[in-house]
């Protein structure tokens, strides 16, 4: 006998004009500004992706929601454009604070002000993604594209500051990996997790498929300490898989994270020990350690993405990259 499931009629949605947002797109950071911040590793991370676009080799970003939430589209939209980045991927929260700000120029919500009277998440416009992911489950293709495509064929107010709709203008992979039960759009009475699924899946193997060109490429993650690492480990086992059969290697290559805990100076070739609480900070043992042993190299950046990821544009302008 099946279990009992929770009845999503009985939710009550409101609008988003009557959300008060934590962000809203005047706080955008312009890419233009001058950026004091300033790290040893900057200019040479520049260098790399100057280098592997050079070479056709892959330049992946992945990216968590808070990079958004920080301000930093903009910047991301100027590195996608110059073809800094040639595939952005992001977790599902990522996807829904750029269809927000796209549709309404602001986004988030106070989880304190809203989870006491079981209003969080459940605000009408944002499942709009649903129809997005429907279309592209229906179509074979993946989530990202198709929230960009239907940002773009929309014509929302502010498509022009949208990351996923920029991706899908330039023709640019941008995928989102999606856990479910963790977005808010999944409380939604018109999610469907299969069509869901299989749109994320779809851009997992996107994914893979650029990892295959990591090779002298550059890995960069701002701040996903759990979907970033762990799809990235999955995608570049599957794509060694491929290349060690047809005698080739992906093990040349550059990783950086950059994130918030203070772990400077440390040996990132040497994974704590598990009596080490920073053991299960993925970032370090999957990124920084135990995927680039076998001959890459690898980064970390402490700071805020307001300051780190302009940092990086900035060298790259600069450079003339």
């Amino acid at each position: 006998m099946p279990y009992p499931q929770f009845d999503r009629s009985l939710l009550k949605l409101k609008p988003l004009a009557e959300r008060k947002h934590d962000m809203t797109r005047d706080e955008m950071i312009d890419p233009a500004a001058p950026c004091a911040f300033t790290h040893p590793t900057i200019d040479m991370l520049a260098d790399r992706l100057r280098a592997a676009k050079n070479a056709n080799a892959a330049r992946l970003m992945m990216m968590g929601a808070h990079v958004i939430k920080t301000g930093c589209s903009r910047v991301v939209i100027e590195m996608l454009k110059r073809g800094d980045i040639s595939h952005i991927a992001m977790n599902g929260a990522c996807a829904i604070h750029d269809y927000e700000l796209a549709r309404i120029g602001a986004t988030t919500e106070s989880v304190a002000r809203y989870i006491s009277e079981g209003q969080f998440g459940l605000w009408e416009e944002t499942g709009y993604i649903h129809r997005a992911a429907a279309k592209a489950a229906e179509g074979g293709y993946g989530l990202g594209e198709a929230v960009g495509q239907m940002i773009l064929e929309e014509n929302l107010p502010y498509a022009h500051e949208s990351i996923l709709a920029t991706a899908a203008r330039l023709r640019i992979p941008a995928t989102v990996h999606v856990g479910i039960g963790c977005d808010i759009i999944h409380e939604h009475p018109n999610c469907d997790g299969a069509a869901t699924g299989k749109a994320s899946y779809t851009d997992f193997l996107i994914y893979a498929q650029t990892v295959m060109g990591l090779e002298h490429g550059v890995f960069l993650n701002f701040g996903s300490a759990v979907f970033g690492p762990e799809v990235y480990l999955k995608c570049l086992s599957m794509a060694r898989n491929v290349a060690h059969q047809r005698g080739e290697r992906i093990c040349h290559f550059t990783t950086a994270v950059f994130d918030l805990l203070p772990l400077e100076g440390e040996n990132f070739a040497v994974t704590p020990p598990k009596t080490d609480a920073r053991y299960y900070f993925r970032p370090w043992k999957t990124i920084l350690a135990r995927t680039v042993a076998d001959g890459g190299e690898s980064y970390y950046v402490q700071g805020a993405h307001a300051d780190t990821l302009p940092a990086l544009y900035y060298a790259l302008c600069a450079k003339g990259c």
